[in-house]
């Protein structure tokens, strides 16, 4: 089932519902990572709409080499992770709990709920094998986590579990039907603030300018748009680089230009100016579940120049930039270079048709999705468990 973004009402309030839930969120760790920030945002909304909501977390995870450093570190007094780490949850109004290891976890560690939601394929294992006390089961999904470093049969195995599933693009839907026979998932798609995001209608750049979220995970593809930016340059030797991340250090193998302006988890508030000082944004993924900065970059009138991952055919093919192959660096230089080569009258078309699409996918909307889909799982026979195909 999938819900059409709609265009953002003016002056909306939000109606209190008639029969208050009681929400459970559990995610694996309270991060900085944008599914922690979409956790964060639909707690708090619901919570302002009447809903008792409550957030629970366990400790951050490590595993193999880096789990060996990291422990290290924390032995050297070089690293910390708790409470008082970056989070997207620190200063959201609504309870979080920290709980232990979820290998300790049992059900005593859960307040009974209407509906509990587990975020990620360890959750939903925990999920699963609660009692009817902690609540409707749901199962938000903000990818299929099968790339590397991920046992990839424990997290097929949770696409099986019976709980109704809610994902962020079509692209999961279409993987929870084709691959595990579950028709029944619920596409409620990102949306974008636009009061953090939007910037007034403004022209190119004096030179032209290009941008990208680095990460250093191979399936966010830094390394083709990289690739993409240094073939362009034979076109255009004066193309600018912006690039923000988590990485402090990029790593040398996928290293960025030089002159690259790179800012090194900035805060919330600079986003939308490294947005808006780029005539065009790279989404090189290889593998995504929606790609939140795809929306962002557009609410800041950026056209996304995008591989077929996530929500990009959704969002970039309704003519909010150029949609490119995926694994080829030759083709997203080819869409660098036509746009820098455009028009200020051909650039501002394809920048207000961004702006204008950013602005169908609000939080309003994909709120009352959400919470429309919670109450589905309510309604389910088994309080959430769907019908095994």
């Amino acid at each position: 089932m999938v819900p059409h973004a709609r265009e953002e009402r003016s002056g909306r309030t939000a109606a209190m519902p008639a029969e208050p839930m009681r929400i459970t969120f559990l995610l694996p760790y309270a991060g900085i990572s944008g599914g922690v920030r979409v956790v964060a945002i639909y707690a708090q909304r619901l919570q302002e709409r009447g809903h008792k909501v409550v957030i629970l977390s366990t400790p951050y995870r490590l595993s193999g080499m880096r789990d060996r450093l990291e422990n290290l570190w924390h032995r050297l007094g070089l690293w910390m992770r708790g409470e008082h780490d970056p989070s997207h949850l620190h200063g959201v109004p609504v309870t979080h709990v920290r709980l232990p290891s979820i290998d300790v976890l049992d059900a005593s560690s859960i307040p009974e709920s209407d509906i509990i939601i587990a975020t990620w394929w360890e959750t939903a294992e925990f999920v699963a094998k609660l009692p009817p006390s902690r609540g409707a089961k749901a199962y938000f999904v903000q990818h299929y986590e099968v790339h590397d470093g991920q046992p990839v049969e424990r997290v097929r195995a949770t696409w099986r579990l019976p709980m109704q599933k809610i994902v962020v693009a079509q692209w999961l839907a279409d993987v929870a039907r084709c691959e595990f026979g579950d028709p029944s998932t619920i596409v409620v798609p990102n949306a974008v603030d636009l009061k953090q995001f939007s910037v007034p209608p403004r022209g190119k750049h004096a030179k032209p300018t290009v941008g990208l979220m680095y990460s250093n995970a191979r399936y966010k593809g830094c390394d083709i748009a990289i690739k993409a930016i240094e073939i362009a340059r034979r076109s255009v030797p004066d193309l600018q680089i912006a690039a923000f991340g988590m990485a402090e250090f990029p790593s040398e193998t996928n290293n960025l230009p030089a002159d690259t302006r790179y800012a090194c988890n900035p805060a919330q508030d600079r986003i939308k100016d490294i947005y808006a000082s780029c005539d065009a944004w790279l989404f090189a993924s290889r593998s995504e579940g929606f790609g939140l900065p795809i929306l962002e970059a557009m609410a800041c009138r950026t056209p996304v120049i995008a591989t077929p991952a996530g929500a990009a055919p959704e969002l970039v093919a309704a003519g909010g930039g150029i949609m490119v192959e995926p694994e080829n660096p030759e083709n997203m230089a080819a869409a660098i270079v036509r746009m820098a080569r455009m028009s200020e009258h051909e650039w501002r078309t394809i920048s207000d048709a961004a702006h204008d699409i950013a602005g169908r996918y609000t939080w309003d909307d994909a709120t009352d999705h959400f919470e429309a889909a919670l109450r589905a799982a309510l309604q389910q026979p088994t309080r959430g468990e769907v019908a095994a195909a």
